[in-house]
């Protein structure tokens, strides 16, 4: 890997679920053939349902991203599309849509932007590792582990549970499709390469999403 990447490792992840993760440049010949991930393209459906179905391919990712048998490479371009569209998808209609109907107060919804905002600082230092063999990719990929398995329990309890027991099945319906579509607009945006992933934790610091 090293040799394959010396400026970074996110620099040079390759395609995931048919978003250009390949900078132009980069030797596609040097990746690994077989590197498309899966992870969903849901056009509809319960809200909170496909919410959740992305918390299980998170915490799938995150245990690929540990193993060292993986493609750690593809891996990573999977779960950077994922975690950036799904956050963008929830800030955008799902959070405010909540707020509005009064299931969750604002102080939820803005500690639910702020564990986004954390995620994809942490996942901009693994992306920014030059290979997935050292100590530094380990400890980073454990802290992103930590962090996002955190956000999704404390989501699922503080969040997911007010929306199912105050909202209806077609608010929730309608919400769902709204979320779908912001997910997939997000993914074939190429959401997930290194530059976009840096932009937004950039924008977060400056909003004070970030600690110091």
């Amino acid at each position: 890997m090293s040799d394959m990447c010396p400026r970074s490792l996110g620099a040079c992840i390759p395609r995931v679920a048919g978003v250009r993760a390949v900078p132009p440049g980069s030797s596609v010949s040097a990746m690994p053939q077989d590197t498309t991930i899966d992870i969903g393209r849901p056009v509809s459906g319960d809200a909170v349902d496909l919410i959740l179905d992305d918390h299980r391919r998170f915490e799938d990712l995150l245990r690929q991203l540990r193993s060292s048998e993986s493609d750690r490479p593809a891996v990573l371009a999977a779960f950077a599309a994922l975690h950036v569209a799904h956050a963008e998808a929830e800030e955008t209609h799902v959070y405010p849509q909540l707020k509005k109907r009064r299931a969750v107060d604002a102080d939820e919804a803005d500690h639910g932007e702020h564990e986004h905002a954390e995620g994809n600082e942490a996942l901009l230092e693994v992306m920014e590792c030059a290979s997935d063999d050292t100590q530094k990719w380990a400890d980073a990929v454990e802290n992103l582990s930590a962090l996002v398995n955190h956000h999704l329990v404390e989501e699922e309890l503080t969040i997911l549970n007010p929306a199912r027991d105050e909202l209806g099945p077609r608010v929730l319906a309608e919400l769902g499709e709204k979320f779908a579509a912001e997910r997939n607009r997000q993914i074939d945006a190429d959401c997930g390469r290194i530059e976009n992933v840096r932009r937004i934790v950039a924008q977060a610091e400056r909003e004070g999403l970030i600690d110091d």
